[in-house]
């Protein structure tokens, strides 16, 4: 076979679910800690999606699956690798949602995987796609799809889950293709900081601390900071830091800079963080989107940003994509992408 020069991107897939609830909604949820405006205009948080007894984690990757083999044209036989970024909060514990969608969409050729990097799995996955195609002759086409409801085990009582009041619900799906002739996945750069790995996650439910009949009434609410200080302060200290540091090697790979960065496909975070990283790039509002309308589909929002992105011709051929992640544990992301057809050099 011809030598792989390049990966691209063949298109995407969006599911979100039918119901939402608003900013008035999330305010009353709190008890009046916070109040309705407050909700929107620091969390940044408009709507977001609430999933039905339907919308399981699996069967809403399933759904982003199938919308972007109907947006790419692309036959499921033809799939050699799907590697699921959907939570661990699924229909039924250790079964394994790649199989699941590979099942349901019928990619008899392919073999699957659950990879887990929390709300930075998606930018992790891009990279381990692109590391595969280029590594491996027997793999041509890859999916990246998931599901996303964590937002099930917030306690909106809860002081201290303030920054997480924006989970919302849904799934989405990537394709790639090797030597695909356009829409290049460029330069990835994953960082992380395992001194925070159990500062946040769902406390009750796990071998350290199982359900029982007399903590039930709580543990489907636990997901919560487990040490707040020390995650705020290290946070505080090392999290823009790492971003910047994602950026600026993901772009360097690249051989791209800073000023060539077009539109900057960022997760859902508090209005300010939003403003100051557009601000520290140099970016306007028309070359991102604020998922304020969606809130965070944990490590769906780059692939919504970028579907979104497309539908509002913020990228347009030539646009360089600036993907960033960040996810509890802590991890931090970025990957670049050139939309559009390969330069001929």
């Amino acid at each position: 076979m011809s030598k792989t020069t390049h990966v691209g991107i063949v298109g995407t897939g969006i599911y979100l679910p039918k119901q939402t609830i608003d900013a008035k909604t999330i305010a009353e949820k709190t008890q009046g800690v916070w109040t309705e405006d407050a909700v929107v205009e620091k969390l940044g948080i408009k709507t977001i999606y609430v999933p039905s007894e339907e919308d399981g984690t699996q069967e809403m990757a399933y759904y982003a699956a199938n919308d972007a083999l109907k947006n790419t044209g692309i036959e499921p036989a033809s799939i050699d690798v799907i590697l699921s970024i959907g939570e661990e909060w699924k229909e039924y514990p250790l079964t394994t949602t790649a199989l699941y969608v590979q099942g349901k969409i019928g990619a008899v050729n392919a073999w699957g995987i659950d990879v887990q990097n929390r709300c930075s799995t998606g930018v992790s996955a891009l990279k381990m796609a692109k590391d595969m195609l280029i590594a491996d002759d027997d793999i041509d086409t890859i999916m990246i799809v998931g599901g996303y409801r964590n937002g099930d085990f917030v306690d909106f009582t809860d002081r201290h889950m303030s920054m997480m009041y924006n989970l919302s619900a849904g799934a989405g799906a990537l394709i790639l293709k090797k030597n695909y002739g356009k829409n290049l996945l460029l330069g990835s750069h994953i960082v992380s900081d395992g001194t925070l790995a159990r500062t946040a996650g769902v406390a009750i439910g796990g071998t350290k601390q199982p359900i029982t009949k007399d903590n039930i009434d709580t543990a489907y609410k636990s997901l919560k900071l487990m040490e707040p200080e020390k995650m705020k302060n290290r946070l505080n200290e090392v999290s823009m830091d790492n971003w910047f540091k994602c950026i600026d090697r993901a772009l360097e790979k690249s051989n791209k800079k800073r000023a060539d960065i077009d539109y900057l496909a960022i997760l859902h975070i508090k209005r300010s963080g939003h403003n100051a990283m557009l601000e520290t790039l140099g970016l306007d509002n028309n070359q991102s989107i604020y998922l304020e309308d969606y809130g965070h589909i944990g490590q769906i929002d780059q692939i919504l940003s970028l579907h979104l992105g497309l539908k509002q011709n913020k990228i347009q051929d030539g646009s360089i994509v600036c993907m960033i992640a960040a996810g509890i544990g802590y991890a931090w992301g970025a990957s670049i992408i050139q939309w559009g057809e390969k330069d001929h050099e």
